[in-house]
């Protein structure tokens, strides 16, 4: 399975890397931490993220602002800027209705996004997170995150990985050596020490529980019962918020699964109910294109400019031609005309011809 990195501008010029693998209905990832396209599909904590949900989604990743790919000298890490730079990438991609899956600190992003376009999010899958920040909980901890803080402008880059091992035994407490060696080397790639610090600060900060209480859109939340990271109360809160939400809890103190993690299975299986992948391919035989492109490719077939589809479908030139874009990538044509021949051929754009 290959992806294709590409960039888009957010509200405030902050350069934003994201990608789309895999097939079948949309899925979006919302940010967190602890990311970069390029080395997720090899490292243990996201490998099977990365791969299985390609398998059954067309999966959008990008990665947050100060870290991967994405732009790293930022003025503002912010709540609000994540959910800003999740509406750029989202826009860039030419979707208009899809899925939000918010894993750990992503949950509380996905839930904002969601009370603020209700109409484009179809279903809301939260894994592991929390809608409110580690400041916002139990005072008695405060302490204990503030070290945490020490600890990363202490030896987030440093070669001796002991201060990255809290971390990564947090993350992964009942992993392999080798798994949890891989995470605690991926870590540095991720983010710079100073970005990792303003990023676990601003996390303690969110609260997004007025905003779960708005969400009406079908939701699936998963917890582990004994998750180290994120305390399963927090899984059970945000349940509690967002009205009819479904709640699954899982028997594991794991909050990144490695490959091999029993939990996995079990997660997957959840996500797959509640929110399931295509079973056909829908018109002209192009299993890997959403609904949406497909309008458009039928539109291309037909003969009509991107004005003219713009006007059809009730959307802006702009997100006609992201998903152009994305289209000539799936199908693996250079031009407008190969596209045209090819969509022909497999039966598109008879109703004009």
């Amino acid at each position: 399975m290959r992806q294709q990195v590409r960039f888009c501008t957010s509200f405030d010029g902050t350069r934003i890397a994201y990608a789309i693998t895999g097939d079948g209905p949309p899925l979006v990832r919302a940010p967190h931490w602890f990311s970069h396209l390029e080395h997720d599909w090899t490292n243990p904590a996201f490998q099977v993220w990365v791969e299985d949900l390609s398998k059954r989604y067309a999966y959008l990743r990008f990665d947050q602002r100060g870290c991967g790919l994405s732009d790293r000298q930022v003025n503002e890490i912010s709540p609000e800027a994540h959910v800003r730079d999740l509406e750029a990438v989202v826009d860039a991609a030419g979707l208009e209705r899809f899925a939000i899956f918010g894993p750990s600190q992503g949950t509380a992003f996905a839930i904002a996004y969601t009370a603020r376009h209700p109409h484009r999010v179809s279903h809301l899958i939260l894994y592991g997170g929390f809608a409110r920040g580690w400041a916002k909980r139990d005072p008695a901890t405060i302490a204990e995150h503030e070290t945490h803080i020490r600890l990363m402008e202490l030896g987030w880059d440093s070669a001796d990985s002991s201060f990255r091992q809290v971390f990564a035994t947090q993350f992964m407490p009942d992993a392999d050596l080798d798994a949890i060696r891989a995470f605690n080397d991926m870590m540095p790639l991720t983010s710079s020490a100073q970005n990792a610090a303003r990023i676990y600060l601003t996390n303690g900060g969110i609260d997004v529980q007025a905003e779960a209480r708005q969400v009406r859109c079908p939701t699936l939340v998963v917890h582990g019962t004994r998750d180290v990271n994120v305390r399963f109360e927090e899984g059970r809160l945000v349940a509690g918020l967002i009205p009819g939400a479904r709640f699954v809890s899982l028997d594991t103190r794991t909050h990144l699964m490695p490959p091999g993690d029993p939990a996995w299975p079990k997660l997957l299986e959840a996500i797959v109910e509640f929110y399931p992948p295509a079973q056909a391919a829908g018109p002209g035989g192009f299993p890997n294109l959403t609904a949406r492109e497909r309008d458009v490719l039928e539109l291309i077939a037909q003969g009509l400019d991107n004005a003219q589809i713009a006007a059809r479908l009730t959307l802006s030139e702009k997100t006609v031609r992201n998903n152009i874009t994305h289209i000539f990538d799936k199908i693996q044509v250079e031009n407008r005309a190969q596209a045209i021949v090819l969509a022909r051929n497999r039966g598109l754009g008879q109703q004009s011809r």
